[in-house]
């Protein structure tokens, strides 16, 4: 990977794409508890996402990187369990998923907690181990993707994916 890591994390500092929030046409949103299983319901809820939008077709490119931005959330993101149940409980879940359509476009967001962005494996080698490959995997099924801080008095930071229709 070497010299291309960093253009593939220059997406990263850019936040969000330059779309205007006035014409997204449809969005959806779930809080997704601090459990592995959660994957499954990020994938259930894209999927009938998708399908009450009439893009049934994308499922898969969609729910495969909606699957890797949800287990790094919850992998990477997420205080240790000592620090996360009083908190947890008092709060809603600490990951959220957000399905966003525009006309020419979809854009999946993951909420999490984290202030840290999400980081590449360096070497060749790490592509070959079983965990480690989210990003890589992100980059190479979606049309874009990267991260922003939560800005105002919300904690945390979006780690988005962007998709282009028709």
């Amino acid at each position: 990977m070497g010299t291309n890591g960093s253009t593939m994390l220059e997406p990263l500092r850019q936040g969000l794409p330059p779309i205007d929030p006035s014409a997204v046409s449809s969005s959806a949103s779930c809080a997704l508890p601090a459990r592995f299983e959660a994957v499954r319901g990020a994938r259930q809820f894209t999927r009938s996402t998708l399908g009450r939008w009439e893009l049934g077709h994308r499922f898969d490119d969609v729910s495969l990187v909606v699957s890797e931005l949800v287990t790094n959330a919850l992998r990477h993101a997420l205080p240790d369990e000592s620090s996360v149940t009083v908190h947890a409980a008092a709060h809603e879940p600490p990951v959220r998923l957000h399905l966003m359509r525009w006309q020419s476009r979809l854009v999946c967001a993951v909420r999490d907690p984290s202030h840290d962005g999400p980081a590449e494996r360096e070497s060749e080698e790490d592509f070959a181990a079983e965990s480690g490959r989210g990003l890589f995997l992100v980059d190479s099924f979606s049309d874009g993707w990267g991260w922003h801080p939560l800005a105002g008095s919300l904690r945390g930071k979006v780690v988005w994916a962007l998709f282009r229709l028709g």
